[in-house]
């Protein structure tokens, strides 16, 4: 038996594998890996995968990237930890004047987590208590999108809107007012999500104004919901949802987790609106795909309404044992540094042409796609049984998983969102990788038709 039949039985002896049926594994074991670098991870028997998904959307400048690899060696020689309660280190402080220079103007504080998930729940939590004290109390409420996703946790669940990640877990969630969000491929306007006045923003509207007594904030991923199947609308909705929240004061949180640091085209998806969000939730590529770690970055009136006496009891007493862990900080401090030092938005425009570019040309004689779309490093092919009705397939089909394993035999790992094959891969890709990305994957999806 060679190492990786041993360890695959190791592994299922033991681990339960996240967004996964365990029983797949019986016929599809996990691909055991022993190393990165650049796009390319390596398995056990010296096979290689491109990583079109930088690993769950995290990965921006290789794996193993040594400029990563040289700060976290010299942070951890350093200080692998300290309490974040009346302690400080240099690494977080760093980080925070880092991160606010490419922020949206007008934030301005930070509060430290460990994840996306719980950075959302820092948010949606300061929402709510920051309206208690400052008299509104009735503000008890949130507003999310159809087809949301914001993470795993019970509050951020909540406010997610995607049936096969929360339906089960109803009963524990909070309630939330959940409008029709957009949905530009199939738009029931018929307009174009390129020039369009985001007409669907009357659904989100008409929510705000019969109940905005009671809403505290209005949580929404900026220009891409990614989990949705990588939905991507226009800059004219959040330009239209900041006017209608300032005008009910309400709270606007922008998930950032996934579309923030570079992955739109921008530094942040907010920027495509000019907009700045009362709140802004980061994560993922803060640390390149090192460490965990997330930021809500807000404005001074959030940080305002809890600064007083202690015996006033407007602390915001939330806490993780990780809070502003030195390591993660010295990582995302690197991070933002190779931004700067390599100018990586400004390269990634060409790239991202290169991809549509690569992408539109390779699908133009099969009928199954229903829309290419792009924006910034992000592709999507979504397929559909029939192009005239945009009929999807059944998702019992598992159209998209079976393509995956087809590509994975090719050396490529796709991992699609259902019928949606993506792309959004690390930002250190080279045209010829990305050849070999896009044609794995269209030869994939031809392999699977029989094309």
């Amino acid at each position: 038996m060679n190492k990786m039949k041993q360890l695959q039985e190791r592994d299922l002896k033991h681990i339960w594998h996240p967004c996964s049926q365990m029983k797949d594994y019986e016929t599809f074991p996990p691909i055991v890996i022993k190393k990165g670098e650049g796009v390319f991870l390596e398995d056990m028997n010296g096979k290689k995968y491109l990583d079109a998904v930088s690993s769950w959307w995290v990965n921006m400048f290789g794996h193993s990237n040594q400029r990563i690899n040289d700060a976290l060696y010299r942070q951890a020689n350093k200080l692998e930890h300290a309490i974040f309660a009346n302690f400080s280190h240099e690494p977080a402080i760093e980080l925070c004047e880092k991160i606010l220079e490419v922020s949206p103007k007008g934030l301005s504080k930070i509060f430290f987590g460990d994840n996306g998930s719980s950075a959302v729940e820092i948010a949606l939590k300061l929402s709510f208590q920051y309206h208690q004290q400052i008299g509104k109390s009735k503000k008890t409420r949130f507003v999310a999108l159809t087809d949301a996703y914001h993470g795993e946790t019970i509050g951020a669940l909540s406010v997610s809107g995607c049936e096969l990640y929360n339906k089960i877990f109803k009963p524990l969630m909070f309630d939330v007012i959940r409008p029709t969000g957009p949905d530009c491929f199939r738009c029931p306007y018929n307009k174009d999500r390129k020039h369009c006045d985001a007409e669907c923003f009357e659904h989100m509207e008409k929510a705000i104004i019969s109940d905005h007594e009671e809403i505290s904030a209005v949580i929404i991923e900026p220009l891409l919901q990614c989990a949705a199947g990588m939905k991507m609308y226009s800059p004219i909705y959040l330009k239209k949802l900041r006017e209608i929240c300032d005008k009910y004061d309400i709270n606007l949180i922008a998930d950032e987790i996934a579309a923030g640091f570079g992955r739109t085209g921008k530094m942040f998806a907010c920027e495509y609106a000019e907009i700045t969000p009362d709140f802004m939730c980061v994560s993922k590529g803060l640390t390149a795909g090192y460490l965990p770690l997330s930021l809500v970055i807000m404005k001074d009136k959030i940080y305002d309404a809890f600064y007083d006496d202690y015996t006033t009891l407007k602390s915001f007493l939330h806490s993780h044992s990780y809070t502003g862990n030195p390591l993660g900080c010295a990582v995302a401090v690197e991070t933002l540094n190779i931004f700067k030092d390599e100018d990586i938005i400004n390269k990634n425009i060409e790239k991202a042409r290169y991809i549509e570019k690569s992408v539109l040309e390779k699908i133009k004689d099969i009928p199954y796609v229903g829309e290419y779309r792009q924006l910034g490093m992000v592709g999507a092919i979504e397929l559909v049984k029939d192009q005239e009705s945009k009929e999807p397939f059944d998702w019992k089909d598992r159209v998209g998983y079976q393509i995956y394993k087809i590509a994975l035999e090719k050396g490529v790992l796709l991992r699609p969102l259902g019928n949606i094959i993506y792309f959004m891969p690390p930002y250190v890709i080279t045209k010829k990788e990305i050849d070999f990305m896009t044609d794995v994957a269209i030869d994939s999806i031809k392999e699977y038709f029989k094309l």
